[in-house]
């Protein structure tokens, strides 16, 4: 496989390289930043009220005084849909003073 040259489409060739499997479904963690713990617990209730089936965890960040949010969902890591999916939780981090800050799969 083959995918287009920037940040998701090098993450996918370098875990193809590795000998990731990508024809299979892999828990992605999509990862979303925030400066107070209470905004991201409040998208996590919200993910928890849209998104049942998403697994959440809030932990602080290796960066001080940085809350993580951790959205892991069951998917083929494929680009188009990593890509929309990153878009999503993006913007709805938007809305909690929050940021995207990539994405993973758990080995």
């Amino acid at each position: 496989m083959t995918f287009p040259n920037d940040d998701t489409g090098q993450v996918l060739t370098e875990m193809q390289a590795a000998g990731v499997d990508l024809t299979i479904v892999h828990p992605v963690v999509f990862f979303q930043l925030f400066e107070q713990k209470e905004q991201a617990e409040a998208m996590a209730q919200l993910l928890k009220e849209k998104a049942p089936d998403m697994q959440l965890s809030i932990h602080p960040d290796e960066i001080p005084n940085v809350w993580d949010l951790d959205c892991t969902i069951n998917m083929l890591p494929d680009y188009d849909a990593i890509v929309a999916q990153e878009a999503q939780l993006e913007q709805i981090a938007a809305k909690f003073n929050g940021y995207n800050d990539g994405w993973g799969i758990e080995a």
